[in-house]
């Protein structure tokens, strides 16, 4: 079994390469989830995305055919989708998990597909849908929408409205339909698994390493530094907390500088708790 930094150094390479892996930057947040993972059950999860993409047919060249066919074999004969109580659970957020249980969160879900379909020679992608991710094949001019958390159903452009205007309130826009960039995916992922350990107190390790994984990433919101300051002062490490705290001052000095000062302010409290 491998130390936490030996996976987050990998994840940082992975997240680098020319065209980044989904599968792997998922399994590689996985590793750091889960200590029993390890080499050998990446391997194990990867082994059966290859299992799942050779039972597709072959011979399929429209992306009709293609969304049925993998609604077929994913939703209703492998059994993967979504409840709202997956939303409460971890392991909805871990690629290794989902497909074990066969459960997960709406992305998790998708990410199986994506991987499944992409292996299968399909032209598919994610769409990051504000508030519910799903699955699209083929082109701006044909594509076909899926929602593997209803085990692949087909999505109507009414539906898709539908979607977007109960998560924003907002009408759906153009923007909203484009291919997402796995590292976006990645991103989206590690914010879930923030956002469950924010609501759980006693879960600040899982906050912890979700935001450093994001720092990896080579685009993220600088405040996430701001943020992983705080999750180390409230685990006690209050040293590097305000060292963290100082860095982040630094960044917003140029355009908040009274923002900076209060933050400044927030690393000498923390300081002054080791006295």
């Amino acid at each position: 079994m491998q130390h936490t930094s030996e996976w987050q150094r990998r994840f940082a390479e992975a997240a680098r390469e020319e065209r980044p892996d989904l599968a792997t930057l998922c399994l590689l947040v996985g590793a750091e989830a889960d200590p029993e993972l390890g080499e050998a059950g990446i391997d194990a999860a990867e082994i059966e995305l290859d299992r799942l993409a050779g039972l597709v047919p072959y011979g399929l060249r429209e992306p009709h055919d293609w969304a049925v066919a993998l609604a077929e074999l994913l939703g209703e004969r492998c059994g993967f989708h979504g409840t709202p109580g997956d939303y409460e659970r971890l392991e909805s957020s871990l690629l290794h998990e989902v497909l074990r249980r066969r459960r997960g969160l709406p992305i998790l879900l998708s990410v199986v597909w994506i991987e499944v379909a992409r292996r299968a020679g399909a032209p598919v992608h994610g769409v990051a849908l504000p508030g519910h991710f799903v699955v699209g094949f083929g082109g701006p001019d044909e594509r076909v929408l899926v929602d593997p958390f209803d085990r692949g159903l087909l999505l109507t452009g009414t539906d898709v409205e539908l979607l977007v205007a109960g998560a924003t309130g907002e009408p759906l826009r153009p923007s909203m339909l484009r291919p997402a960039d796995p590292l976006d995916v990645v991103l989206r992922i590690l914010n879930n698994i923030r956002a469950w350990a924010a609501a759980r107190p006693e879960c600040s390790h899982v906050a912890l390493w979700a935001v450093e994984l994001s720092l990896l990433l080579p685009s993220h919101p600088a405040r996430l530094r701001y943020e992983r300051a705080q999750l180390l002062i409230q685990r006690g490490d209050f040293v590097a907390g305000a060292a963290e705290m100082d860095a982040y001052a630094e960044v917003v000095a140029g355009v908040e500088p009274v923002a900076a000062g209060k933050i400044r302010d927030l690393a000498r409290a923390a300081r002054a708790m080791l006295n």
